[in-house]
């Protein structure tokens, strides 16, 4: 019973910690509302919201289209380099939307990237007026779109591949063409990993801070951060991040109920593997053509970008801490690793070993952090922290405490840990579910205490599941921009916030060699965890 009270008890805590913000958000909303809400509300308010939505809109179109069409051919086709598109082609994970947005800036601006190859080969001329100008709301869709699309890639595909031959052969039995079996029988049965993917989209679309506050697109994210930090009215932020927080929910409702009904099954005795269709001639051509301008809009054409920028102007590297960026990055990927993977591991052994169904709700509700977006879950924090350290100074008389949470490293931790727990949760217990219990009591028989049976039967079983989830999170917190920019410490930098800084400060070449080295590490985690996300087995 103690056992049980223990594993329960830690479960709740951590629910109550993931639910915080939410609970922040929701209390605030019903404060006394500022007169800067007040004159927001019947001016800007309704422009943050469409543009919000007509974002969220387009984007959705685009990274359906990109995804679920790339995914198609490298699982359905055998066309030059598709194998090599298979894994290539979430190689996009790696350049977050903020730094697809310097890119296309520096190419298609006056007197940019664009303009100087036309120089290059054509000569001395007036070209300005023939490059088309990509900013505003057009970039900042295409910017998002590249950068989101494989989230539908990976899920579709992973589903495409449990769709047998069998499907194929009954399109044929029924006399349907290929494209006829695609919209009628193949779609239809992987809607639920669509719809997922898309709703996966549609909250890291709305909960997007860097691509449209370097577009200068007003946006419901935008308008929390200038609420807090240009108009000091913490109030008016939480007020909008409800109503950020609303359409969030909704989606993330929408995302739950999509998969209620859905059954993943291993293949059975049933199952044939698909015999990939080798295409020739214009149709080879075709899948060709779309999978590499996939793969070069979205990583070859920012990434080169960078590296134009970083050798046409060497003298910003001088002026960058190179150990120290590292440093700080790789001490909040690693400190946040560690905090992740081995609550997550407690948690889910106690779960194991409670076998309670009040235990499973809390912690599925614990899980849900992740809908939570970077500039909420900040803005919250700062809300949440600064009222209980005022509460605690006025009752007790002691000193502010704010400083514990707010602008230092475990305040950052804590941030990341709500965001990303469901990430680290749910891959340990997908693997988790896999191990047998009747192990558990064989153990047992053999006189294997309980952590003995955890350190020396259910560790080993989980190490490659281990290292793929600290990869996963290490590639998240990389590229994490709101979270890092609002909370870490005075003079506390990463290459998200470099990079951000100087953007912001139009020293887009400066930004370059950060968010390079941004990429290339991303790059690394991508490439070390695509064999296992893209794995037949997995």
């Amino acid at each position: 019973m103690t056992r049980y009270n223990l594993w329960f008890f830690s479960s709740l805590i951590i629910a109550l910690i993931v639910s915080l913000p939410i609970l922040t958000v929701f209390f605030s909303f019903f404060q006394e509302t500022s007169n800067y809400f007040i004159i927001l509300k019947n001016t800007f308010l309704f422009d943050y919201i469409f543009n919000s939505l007509t974002i969220l809109f387009f984007v959705l179109l685009i990274t359906l289209f990109l995804g679920v069409t790339s995914a198609y051919f490298v699982s359905f086709y055998e066309f030059p380099l598709s194998n090599f598109f298979s894994w290539a082609l979430i190689l996009a994970f790696a350049v977050p939307g903020y730094i697809y947005a310097f890119s296309i800036i520096a190419f298609f601006e006056n007197y940019g990237t664009a303009f100087s190859m036309i120089t290059y080969f054509f000569g001395d001329g007036n070209y300005n007026n023939l490059i088309p100008k990509i900013d505003g709301m057009f970039g900042s869709i295409l910017a998002i779109s590249f950068s989101l699309f494989p989230y539908i890639y990976v899920l579709t595909r992973s589903s495409f591949f449990y769709q047998s031959s069998n499907y194929l052969e009954v399109g044929k039995n029924l006399g349907l063409s290929e494209k006829e079996t695609f919209l009628q029988i193949i779609l239809p049965s992987a809607r639920p990993a669509i719809i997922a993917g898309l709703s996966l989209v549609a909250m890291e679309c709305l909960s997007d801070f860097g691509t449209v506050s370097f577009f200068s697109v007003s946006t419901l994210t935008t308008g929390i951060y200038n609420s807090w930090l240009s108009f000091d009215d913490l109030n008016t932020a939480n007020q909008i991040s409800f109503i950020l927080l609303i359409f969030i929910l909704i989606l993330f409702s929408i995302e739950i109920y999509s998969r209620k009904e859905a059954k993943y099954h291993q293949p059975g005795r049933g199952f044939k593997p698909i015999n990939k269709i080798k295409l020739s001639g214009k149709k080879s051509f075709v899948a060709l053509f779309f999978c590499s301008s996939v793969l070069f809009i979205s990583f070859i054409f920012p990434v080169s970008q960078m590296i134009y920028w970083t050798i046409k102007f060497p003298k910003y590297i001088q002026d960058l801490d190179l150990l120290k960026l590292n440093l700080n990055t790789l001490l909040l990927v690693g400190l946040a690793s560690i905090t992740l993977v081995s609550i997550s591991l407690y948690i889910n052994y106690g779960s194991r070993i409670a076998r309670s169904k009040i235990l499973n709700y809390i912690t599925n509700f614990s899980i849900s952090g992740y809908a939570i977006p970077g500039i909420i879950l900040a803005v919250a924090f700062i809300t949440l922290f600064s009222n209980l350290s005022d509460f605690v100074s006025n009752t007790f008389g002691v000193a502010s405490s704010k400083h514990f949470f707010i602008g230092s490293i475990f305040g950052l931790i804590l941030a990341y840990f709500i965001r990303f727990f469901s990430l680290s949760f749910n891959g340990i217990k997908s693997n988790y579910e896999k191990i047998n219990n009747s192990i558990d009591e064989s153990a047992y028989l053999l006189g294997y205490s309980k952590f003995k049976t955890f350190s020396k039967i259910h560790i080993p079983h989980l190490k490659t599941n281990i290292i793929l989830i600290i990869v996963l999170i290490s590639l998240e917190i990389i590229k994490e921009l709101p979270i890092t920019m609002i909370l870490r410490p005075f003079n506390f930098e990463t290459f998200a916030t470099q990079a951000y800084v100087y953007a912001s400060q139009d020293l887009l070449e400066a930004a370059a060699f950060p968010s390079l080295l941004l990429i290339i590490w991303s790059t690394v985690f991508i490439i070390f965890s695509s064999k296992y996300i893209l794995s037949k087995k997995s």
